[in-house]
């Protein structure tokens, strides 16, 4: 199994691009799942909402970590590492997308639009930037947003 976070700033796409890219990981035959970070307290589970949203495009399973809670067995965890969550709790999927865990020690693909702000969030262990920022890091894989495809792709290429 490989854990991929999606990170970048607050209204930056992350959900939407995860939402896209479900059907056609999927297709592929890859089994994914998700996790979600969030540092708020939320009813889980609400038609509308993001791990709601993942579900409905096609992940085999989907996490909402809060900090007194989570979704899948909504048992308090103190633990919010996407790495060992997925290990414990998605076994059998061959990808986690794991949103908004930007400190997290994996691998991270940031989406980084210029209307959310000049800089990227992360510096360590992005391995793909997805942005319409023209200055973007140039030693990094660089995806426009809506290319979806090539995301995928290279997504599929980090699992060989």
């Amino acid at each position: 199994m490989k854990v991929v976070a999606v990170v970048g700033y607050s209204g930056s796409g992350k959900t939407t691009l995860i939402e896209k890219l479900l059907p056609v990981l999927t297709a592929e035959g890859i089994r994914v799942a998700t996790l979600k970070h969030t540092h708020h307290r939320v009813a889980l589970d609400t038609p509308g909402k993001d791990s709601w949203r993942f579900k409905q495009a096609g992940a085999v399973a989907s996490m909402l970590v809060t900090p007194s809670a989570m979704q899948l067995i909504a048992d308090i965890i103190e633990e919010s590492d996407p790495v060992r969550l997925a290990e414990r709790y998605f076994a059998d999927a061959d990808l986690v997308l794991a949103e908004s865990f930007s400190h997290a020690d994996c691998p991270k693909i940031e989406v980084w639009r210029a209307a959310c702000s000049a800089t990227p969030r992360c510096t360590d262990g992005v391995i793909a930037q997805v942005t319409d920022v023209a200055t973007a890091d140039p030693h990094l894989p660089q995806f426009a947003l809506d290319d979806i495809a090539g995301i995928a792709r290279f997504l599929m290429a980090q699992l060989k």
